[in-house]
């Protein structure tokens, strides 16, 4: 799937822009599924919180920004286990991870028209964190990005640093999302990476990334999707207590390692009236 250049430039830059991985057919079809989730089923709010939103937007856009989200899109659409298992994007998984790779999670990101969340500059290992760097989010584009709305920015080169401390309290001791120091970090420093759509761009899990607010007059739909090799262990953070699945190869049995357990709690299931 990617040539020897693509594979280099991936681990000296962090990052590494994928054009064409789904077919235009394909694209509608995931972005018909999208738009079907983003009315069912997706959390529509403010959003990541944190000091880091004063920094990054004036008074009047802060109140007025939200983000659309949810995780992993596979268990509500078929079209979206399709996406994520797709041989071409496994393809180039397998091309920087090994033979054997494992799926992680899902997570949608639109930002709505106008004022749609912009994202810190961070590492995505503060979320889910892992023992090595073998672990790659992958960004399936379903629009065209571009600075007016608000496309994915890197620091090249930064996920050789390994995973940094990053901010987690307000000024008050309250939590808060995870993001680097905006006085240290700077979202004007980092480096745009436009894409089409049906292009993935995909970056290291401690690769340091951004972007800014979406500015035109219609959403800018995306879904993160993470891969990772079996033998990388997570450590904390999202989805740590779920197995993942394997797209690529095989599992390899450790001393003493026990089967997955089958009982995992399910959500609940609304009431109905009678």
């Amino acid at each position: 799937m990617l040539t020897t250049e693509q594979t280099e430039f991936f681990w000296e830059q962090g990052y590494l822009h994928i054009p064409a991985v789904f077919t235009p057919q394909e694209t509608d079809g995931l972005a018909g599924e999208m738009n079907r989730l983003m009315q069912e089923w997706a959390n529509r709010d403010q959003g990541w919180v944190g000091p880091w939103r004063k920094v990054y937007m004036d008074e009047e856009t802060e109140k007025k920004s939200k983000l659309v989200a949810m995780h992993d899109l596979w268990y509500y659409s078929a079209a979206w286990m399709h996406a994520v298992t797709n041989p071409r994007l496994v393809g180039a998984m397998v091309d920087l991870l090994g033979e054997d790779v494992e799926l992680h999670h899902s997570t949608m990101h639109v930002k709505p028209p106008e004022t749609g969340h912009p994202f810190p500059v961070h590492q995505d290992n503060a979320f889910y964190g892992h023992s090595d760097n073998r672990y790659i989010d992958c960004l399936v584009h379903l629009d065209d990005t571009c600075h007016e709305n608000g496309e994915i920015r890197f620091t090249p080169g930064s996920h050789k640093q390994g995973p940094l401390e990053h901010v987690t309290k307000n000024p008050d001791g309250s939590g808060c999302t995870p993001h680097l120091p905006t006085d240290q970090y700077k979202l004007e420093d980092t480096v745009a990476v436009p894409a089409k759509r049906g292009d993935v761009v995909c970056f290291n899990i401690f690769t340091i990334h951004g972007s800014y607010l979406n500015q035109t007059a219609v959403d800018r739909r995306l879904v993160r999707v993470g891969y990772r090799h079996p033998e990388n262990h997570q450590q904390f953070g999202q989805s740590v207590t779920r197995p993942p699945v394997m797209v690529s190869g095989k599992r390899a049995r450790k001393d003493g390692q026990s089967l997955y357990t089958t009982e995992a709690p399910l959500p609940a299931e609304p009431a109905v009236a009678g």
